[in-house]
């Protein structure tokens, strides 16, 4: 009853602030009210917070209440020197959530390109690897204008292996939206992506994007995203959140889920209202971060980054500082700013801006340009500590060199070298032997993709399987990374699943309803249980399920857990695979060759149906005798053979096995050095 009574006060201090305010005010009210009742701790008055915020009715008045313009608060000149004429935002969210799709929509509102122009969609996903995948892999820039203002906007990869590119780039920006999926709410990635923005003091308007779709439930997604707030700590402020609902793809947006505008022009100024100018000294002595690398042909390296302080002059003589080091000199020949979509020409760039320059070889992400009479280095860039490494070496096998263009181990450093300079999450050192390497990263696919380019430049190597990275706490207790699960699968699979993650030592946090039909499953996991998982999940769900993972922290180690139950079919011997040799190993397993192929002993050709390595020959051939004839047999009957991508194939390697990279196939092999030790 007593609880009842406060919660009704709660409601009632509430309403009466926004009533009298007309603004978004959940926490300050909240707070300030739980404090008076539950004892002054931020903690305590979180609970009473969180049982006001998720009532659905207040809920609502809260969101419209939000979406009400607000007076556009005074600023003291003296505090900020910034240019009001400037906004610099990222987008961020989880992946397919909708960024990507979203900024082609306001690049075209803001009549970027012609009205009979030809457009791609998601424009802004330039690299082939990224259209081919439909995930934004590199964080990029580009700029629009709206009522004579400029908008600096950093498109971010949403997929959590790529997480670095993210908090790289967050430091350009003053503001993000943050953009939640109508029916599926905050994923994994939405949390980390929150908590980075959060930690850097950026502003954060809410978007709720594909508010058009027939399932969409804002309401829950409002309460889900405050929850998470108030989880990763925020301030009162940083929970007093702007709302805007959207729809990228169809170019729509407005205050209220059932009243939405023809165009985006309330987002547009959502962020002309929310997000504040630059705060900088535009008349101090020069100093830029880099904090992103491009490259041409023509120019050579292009440093990118936000002026912090003073301006930039093209020809100006600069130092590059880092902490603790002495500076180096450049000079700027090139300057560049972006607007509608184009690096644009400049001669000089003010405080506040977002610059390209060209001229400094040397330059590196994390390098501060200052004036050289005063040298003030800002902090470098830290990002969160790989956590899977995997050793890349010099292609050994039979056909090594037939297929490849740069195959020796001097071409391998020189590009992974080249790769540490804009890759701040990769880490390299050198491997056990003089033609191998160490290459650490978030995940298999952050790593997969930078195999997959090295591959399509013509490199050839080899990779053995991915391991993760372990510590050793204080008292010796050796721990491992743990992640954060979120599988939806429909409701028919989730024993599959279940039974799957129990081998792989997962521990079941929550089972709700998902989006669409589907259950939602959270677990946490071992890393080295998600090693191989994908495909085992898509094979037990008959691919219906959606896996999200998100790096939790380090626990201790769980003990050995048994990622692939089935061995291997290796090759016999070198030669080219028959349909009269495929048929009868057929029987033994599921193949990875077909008839016509080129394979060598040793090459690992198929799944054994049982646990163990099974040695076949693929290449045997009938014996022709006046007693037999070759026309004179059954049809053969072949099954279709698994195809071998990289991603497969860094999934289904064992600790004895190596992938083999080449221009042209994708082969997997057993590890001559592991028969040697054994």
């Amino acid at each position: 009853m007593q609880s009842s009574i406060f919660g009704q006060h709660l409601r009632q201090v509430v309403l009466g602030q926004l009533k009298q305010r007309n603004v978004h005010s959940i926490s300050h009210g909240l707070y300030s009210t739980g404090m008076k009742h539950l004892g002054g701790t931020r903690q305590s008055a979180l609970g009473g917070a969180r049982k006001v915020a998720t009532m659905p009715a207040l809920n609502r008045m809260v969101v419209r209440a939000a979406a009400a313009p607000v007076e556009e608060k005074t600023r003291n000149a003296e505090d900020v020197s910034g240019n009001d004429d400037l906004r610099n935002i990222a987008i961020i969210a989880h992946v397919d959530h909708g960024k990507t799709t979203l900024v082609d929509s306001m690049l075209k509102q803001s009549k970027v390109f012609r009205e009979n122009q030809a457009v791609e969609t998601r424009i802004m996903d330039s690299n082939d690897l990224e259209r081919e995948r439909g995930i934004t892999i590199l964080s990029k820039n580009t700029a629009i204008r709206y009522k004579g203002k400029k908008i600096n906007i950093i498109d971010t990869p949403g997929h959590a292996d790529f997480g670095g590119e993210v908090e790289r780039v967050l430091n350009m920006a003053d503001g993000v939206l943050l953009l939640v999926d109508s029916v599926e709410g905050p994923m994994p990635q939405t949390r980390f992506v929150l908590r980075k923005a959060l930690s850097l003091d950026k502003k954060v308007v809410v978007v709720v994007n594909k508010i058009d779709r027939p399932a969409a439930r804002p309401d829950y997604v409002i309460d889900a995203v405050f929850d998470l707030f108030c989880e990763l700590d925020a301030t009162d402020e940083q929970c007093d959140f702007p709302v805007v609902y959207a729809s990228g793809m169809s170019g729509i947006a407005g205050n209220e889920p059932d009243q939405l505008s023809d165009d985006l022009e309330p987002l547009f100024e959502a962020i002309l209202r929310e997000v504040n100018p630059p705060n900088v000294d535009k008349n101090g002595p020069t100093r830029m971060q880099v904090c992103a690398l491009d490259y041409d042909e023509h120019k050579g390296r292009i440093a990118i980054g936000r002026v912090d302080r003073g301006s930039i002059k093209k020809g100006d003589n600069v130092a590059l500082c880092l902490p603790d080091e002495e500076p180096r000199k450049g000079k700027v020949t090139e300057l560049f700013v972006y607007d509608n979509f184009t690096r644009v020409p400049a001669d000089e760039v003010h405080a506040g801006d977002i610059c390209c320059l060209t001229g400094i070889s040397d330059v590196s992400i994390g390098d501060t340009l200052c004036d050289p009479s005063v040298q003030e280095p800002l902090p470098t860039i830290a990002v969160e500590e790989p956590t899977v490494t995997m050793t890349f070496a010099v292609n050994t096998s039979p056909f090594a060199g037939q297929e490849g263009k740069f195959v020796t181990s001097r071409n391998l450093k020189e590009r992974l070298e080249r790769e540490l300079e804009r890759n701040l999450a990769l880490k390299v050192a050198p491997g056990e032997g003089a033609e191998s390497f160490e290459v650490s990263g978030r995940g298999s696919l952050h790593l997969g993709i930078l195999m997959e380019n090295m591959r399509r430049e013509g490199y050839e190597f080899s990779v053995g399987p991915p391991k993760v990275i372990t510590k050793k706490s204080d008292d010796g207790t050796l721990l491992e990374p743990f992640e954060e699960a979120v599988i939806e699968v429909p409701e028919e699979h989730v024993g599959a699943v279940t039974s799957l993650m129990g081998s792989r030592k997962a521990q079941m946090l929550d089972m709700s309803g998902g989006s669409e039909g589907l259950t939602r499953v959270k677990y946490t996991l071992p890393t080295r249980g998600l090693l191989g998982l994908r495909n085992a999940m898509l094979t037990a769900t008959k691919g219906t399920a959606i896996l999200n993972t998100l790096l939790v922290g380090y626990e201790p180690w769980v003990g050995d857990i048994d990622t692939r139950e089935n061995g291997s079919l290796v090759c016999f011997e070198t030669g080219q695979v028959t349909a009269y040799a495929i048929e009868s190993s057929q029987q033994r397993g599921r193949m990875f060759v077909s008839p016509g192929a080129q394979v060598y002993e040793g090459q690992v050709v198929g799944i054994h149906q049982r646990a163990g390595d099974l040695k076949v020959n693929v290449c045997k051939k009938k014996a022709l005798t006046n007693m037999r004839a070759a026309g004179k047999d059954n049809t053969v009957v072949l099954s279709e053979p698994i195809p071998v991508t990289l991603d497969y194939a860094l999934e289904y390697v064992a600790d004895d096995e190596l992938v083999e990279i080449t221009p042209e196939n994708i082969r997997m092999r057993k590890n001559p050095a592991m028969k040697k030790r054994k």
